[in-house]
């Protein structure tokens, strides 16, 4: 059963399906793509290695990961909308808490704007690590907010007043994205800071972990490897 946040994700993104990779392209000011590429850059995979992309939407950052390895990537999401606006074959409809795959399934997993809709981060990233092989690479990719004084009054000012301008003129699913995005990262920067996220990836199993803020701190790609050594 879907909790409170996992239900509000999905009726979010269900708006937006139809419409989803150009207006979020535009809204994100052409960062996203650069956000996406380093993710895909920073994972380890061996030939013919088997990736997860967890929260896979239309499947942009799979692409972007078969682009740059070679390998063929499953792609899990729990909104079919959006998955059937990305026309991708290897999907599959489920949740993040429940992955529906064997233990140390995979040689490398990412997961990209995932831990905010769920109501256990820690208990979702154990999930994530156990399809994980041992000394396979896990990353994510997650909005940030700038650690600067002067570019985080620009991050508010853009979030909290821009972007759901511009959001209501796109479509009325996404002027509900404009409202809630903004406040949405601000909450999960104050519970979650990133300090807390580490220490939780490391609680479940991950270490080496690395953090890197991308766009002044709005982006944050984070790469860790599971414990264990490749057999």
């Amino acid at each position: 059963m879907l909790g409170e946040k996992e239900r509000h994700a999905r009726a979010l993104f269900e708006g937006i399906a139809p419409r989803y990779d150009g207006p979020a392209a535009l809204l994100g000011l052409g960062q996203y793509g650069r956000w996406r590429r380093a993710l895909a850059d920073a994972i380890d995979v061996p030939p013919s290695g088997k990736v997860l992309d967890v929260a896979t939407g239309t499947g942009s950052i799979a692409r972007d990961i078969e682009g740059r390895h070679a390998v063929a990537v499953v792609g899990l999401d729990q909104s079919e909308p959006m998955l059937r606006a990305g026309r991708r074959r290897l999907v599959t409809a489920g949740t993040a808490d429940a992955l529906p795959y064997e233990d140390a399934a995979f040689d490398a997993v990412v997961f990209s704007y995932l831990l905010r809709y769920v109501p256990d981060p820690l208990a979702t990233l154990r999930e994530l690590a156990r399809v994980l092989r041992p000394g396979g690479s896990l990353a994510s990719v997650e909005f940030g907010i700038p650690q600067g004084r002067f570019t985080r009054l620009g991050w508010q000012a853009y979030a909290r007043g821009l972007f759901p301008l511009l959001a209501r003129i796109v479509s009325p699913g996404w002027r509900d994205v404009g409202r809630f995005l903004g406040p949405s990262i601000e909450a999960w920067d104050a519970d979650w800071p990133l300090q807390r996220q580490v220490d939780a990836w490391h609680e479940a199993g991950i270490g080496e972990v690395d953090t890197r803020r991308l766009t002044f701190g709005t982006g944050v790609v984070m790469i860790g490897r599971k414990h264990g050594s490749r057999a």
